[in-house]
């Protein structure tokens, strides 16, 4: 009976360590991240090194710009979710073939902005003008259906 509770005392100390390790890992690895926040989901920290996926905007930043009536294009994505992990890599040589300025929103890190700006699946790409939404692409997109999106939102 000894035996079983003292490997039961080690195996949860063991369990224990792993937790706070993994969570202390997680921390170092988002220190200066651009979402401004320490404790990241493990999905965006996998991320933070990939160059499709920079260009953040925060929720505050966003709310700004829309109050301040400007023209921005902002991808809502999830790191989580397949169609963005195959969307994003096409849709950052678009934009910047194009010369367009896409603001990524990671939704997963933020989740209030789901219902804030009515998202119901990712990836969504949607053009604000004056402040307003007026156009809205969902769901994954080839090169060329993003090019020719693009093209009618530069009209």
């Amino acid at each position: 009976m000894k035996k079983v509770i003292i490997l039961s005392i080690i195996a949860a100390v063991l369990l224990i360590g792993a937790v706070v390790y993994s969570d202390m890992a997680n921390r170092k690895a988002a220190e200066g991240n651009p979402f401004g926040k320490s404790n990241l989901h493990p999905a965006t920290v996998e991320q933070l090194d990939d160059p499709n996926y920079g260009n953040q905007i925060l929720p505050a930043e966003l709310k700004a710009k829309l109050k301040a009536k400007e023209e921005l294009f902002v991808y809502f994505y999830s790191p989580t979710c397949e169609h963005c992990q195959a969307t994003t890599p096409v849709l950052v040589p678009v934009a910047d073939e194009l010369k367009v300025d896409v603001k990524k929103h990671n939704l997963l890190e933020f989740t209030a902005s789901w219902d804030d700006y009515g998202i119901e699946y990712t990836p969504t790409l949607v053009h604000y003008k004056e402040g307003q939404e007026v156009a809205r692409l969902v769901g994954g997109q080839d090169a060329d259906q993003l090019k020719q999106w693009f093209q009618e939102q530069k009209q």
